[in-house]
């Protein structure tokens, strides 16, 4: 029935997990599972253009940082459903949490079957409404091409329209080597005749935003003699 949509479970309670898992996966669901915000947003970001992730179920109290600022990460790049599991029972703590982005609010301790249906109401709501082709992923950089937000670890990279149009570029077909020609026509358009070495200088710019050390670029790598690509963070230059 649900085409084994993909379900991110973030909480740090091995039993809470374990439950949660094998309700899925009894109901026809894949898991990621998660112990804390750190290795969740890693499976967010790594599975996007893989297996969307299509659902999250996320603890709010995490020993790393808050559900609410998983929350926030997420919310900036994706609209997928948030549904959030705590013991946090207050109204307030609901209200705030519906009003960061979550799309749903499970006190524990819960059922597992109420927990599911809420699940399955979740996804039905998002049905039609998601558009993933919108959104390119390369490890822990994304690309909603609908708003024009780039973001790297759930954080909002400010590029230019060049930049941004690079970017997109190269995240479009990571195999690729483009050319100078090619990222400028991207840049300037196809009637545009001339040839400009500040392609080099948009990409060094770039760079600067988004890798952790420029000088020794991991993202986007040079191909001497050829242009440049989308690098894999384990190869380097």
């Amino acid at each position: 029935m649900n085409d084994r949509q993909t379900v991110l479970v973030v909480d740090d309670e091995v039993k809470i997990r374990s439950l949660i898992k094998s309700y899925l996966e009894i109901n026809g669901y894949t898991v990621l599972s998660a112990k804390n915000g750190r290795e969740g947003m890693e499976f967010f970001e790594k599975n996007g253009s893989v297996n969307p992730i299509s659902l999250i179920l996320l603890d709010l109290m995490l020993p790393d940082f808050s559900g609410e600022e998983f929350c926030k990460k997420v919310r900036q790049v994706s609209d997928v459903p948030v549904i959030m599991i705590t013991a946090k029972a207050l109204e307030e703590n609901i209200i705030h949490g519906l009003k960061i982005g979550a799309d749903d609010y499970v006190t524990k301790p819960f059922s597992p079957r109420q927990l599911m249906a809420r699940v399955e109401a979740a996804l039905r709501r998002s049905n039609g409404k998601k558009t993933p082709s919108n959104f390119l992923f390369y490890h822990n950089l994304t690309v909603d091409t609908e708003k024009r937000v780039a973001a790297r670890n759930g954080k909002v990279i400010n590029l230019t329209r060049d930049e941004y149009h690079i970017l997109t570029l190269l995240m479009s077909r990571q195999a690729k080597i483009f050319t100078r020609e090619e990222i400028l026509e991207a840049i300037k358009g196809a009637d545009y005749d001339g040839f400009d070495r500040s392609v080099d200088t948009h990409i060094k710019k770039l760079r600067a935003k988004i890798e952790d050390d420029p000088k020794t670029p991991e993202y986007i790598i040079t191909v001497y003699g050829m242009g440049y690509r989308l690098g894999n963070p384990a190869e380097g230059v």
